[in-house]
């Protein structure tokens, strides 16, 4: 059999929805391909059989014993992408081919491929996997749906983070997709906040599926109601023409930058700066993002020509799952990238509030979430009560990786209505 449909069809099978990409791709190299003829018995009731059987071709029938009570007798029919002998128990009925019948079976020795650590990783322990990992990480419920969790040191900013909405959302479309397509675009609503306290629910609907396209559509619910929307596309990838026009913009590495850490310690120590202003700073937590940015500009240099350029990535080693990297850079896009179209608007003692609207993502290149990736972003207009912003993410090598765009509600925070004191 060919390797890659292998893979592909390992890929559409539920049971393995909650594996690794690398899992999968181990399980397709150590399954045995078995052949039965109609009427022939593929596992007999009271035996173990071989291992975990999934049928690839053909239909069986599932018949209970003949010693069981006549209506109690399970009787249903498996089809493609159906399974058995999970647990590797002794089989309580019988499996009968009713056409011609091609099973792959994954031996039971090989059985620990199926309890991987994470949806990610199938080997390393999870203490050691990065923050951002766990906050992508996804329970599944049942085909198609999973639940992801705010954890307690993720960003919130008192309502999901809506990074966090766009990783866990492109998590669970791609673990129902097969492990050699990958994201290529995706385009989100955010329809209502989200409560960080209540978990998340992500329904994944299968719009399309071809041989080189995959089409899916997931829906963010909490307490019932849906709060976001997310549409994606993955390809399979393919060698075709290439070029690039832009460049990336001339910029200090990352390495001759200040982390936040180090500029957050300069603005406490700094003597120009009025000392209520360093107490203020003080005395606010500073709990490090899961993602690391080093800025290239000053502030003031930003806010002035409504754009920004900085080096963001995620903090720790990540599992190498291609998977896994996109949707870190689809939660990390979300950080700062609306705030840009509030720069030119920001004065002194005018509070102004942002929230994201849409957003849309194109994947051009394969991408690293775990080394240096420069993000140029600008907003050529804001206009209605809404801004516009647009960027690009560079690689170190200058090759341009994604292109994003988002438009977000930006106004002038309420000012709470002061309530007189009662003079009696």
């Amino acid at each position: 059999m060919d390797p890659e449909a292998v893979i592909e069809f390992l890929s559409q099978v539920p049971l393995l929805q909650r594996l690794p990409s690398s899992s999968i791709r181990k399980i397709a190299e150590l399954v045995q391909v078995k052949h039965y003829d109609s009427g022939e018995f593929i596992v007999h009731e009271g035996e173990a059989g071989d291992g975990l059987y999934i049928i690839w071709d053909g239909q069986a029938e599932v018949s209970g014993s003949v010693a069981m009570e006549e209506g109690n007798r399970p009787e249903f029919q498996l089809k493609q992408f159906d399974y058995f002998g999970y647990d590797g128990t002794a089989h309580h009925v019988n499996v009968l081919a009713l056409c011609k019948v091609t099973c792959l079976v994954l031996p039971h020795e090989h059985s620990n491929l199926l309890q991987p650590k994470s949806i990610w990783n199938a080997d390393g322990t999870p203490k050691d996997f990065s923050l951002v990992e766990h906050i992508l990480h996804l329970e599944p419920i049942e085909v198609d749906i999973f639940r992801g969790f705010t954890l307690p040191n993720a960003p919130s900013f008192g309502h999901v983070f809506g990074g966090q909405l766009i990783g866990q959302a492109l998590a669970a479309a791609s673990k129902t997709v097969d492990c050699l397509k990958l994201v290529h675009s995706l385009h989100v609503y955010f329809l209502l906040t989200g409560d960080i306290s209540a978990p998340m629910v992500y329904q994944v609907h299968r719009d399309r599926d071809g041989n080189s396209f995959a089409t899916r559509r997931v829906e963010a619910k909490q307490h019932g109601v849906i709060i976001f929307i997310l549409l994606a596309s993955f390809q399979k990838e393919v060698s075709g023409f290439e070029h690039q026009k832009l460049l990336m913009p001339t910029v200090p590495f990352p390495e001759n930058l200040s982390s936040m850490e180090e500029l957050r310690e300069k603005r406490l120590t700094d003597p120009r700066l009025p000392m209520h202003y360093r107490n203020t700073v003080a005395r606010k937590k500073f709990v490090p993002w899961p993602i690391e940015i080093r800025f290239c500009e000053q502030n003031s240099v930003r806010q002035s020509k409504a754009s920004m350029n900085y080096w963001f990535r995620a903090r720790g080693k990540l599992s190498d799952d291609q998977a896994l990297h996109r949707c870190v850079v689809a939660y990390s896009s979300d950080l700062l990238f609306s705030g840009v179209s509030l720069d030119p608007h920001r004065q002194k003692g005018v509070k102004t509030t942002s929230l994201s609207l849409d957003h849309s993502m194109w994947f051009h290149r394969a991408v690293k979430a775990d080394d240096w990736i420069l993000f140029a972003i600008e907003s050529p207009s804001a206009h209605g009560g809404r801004g516009f912003v647009s960027g690009q993410m560079f690689n170190r090598k200058g090759e341009l990786i994604v292109s994003l765009t988002q438009e977000a509600l930006i106004r002038r925070a309420k000012t709470p209505s002061q309530t007189p004191n009662a003079k009696l």
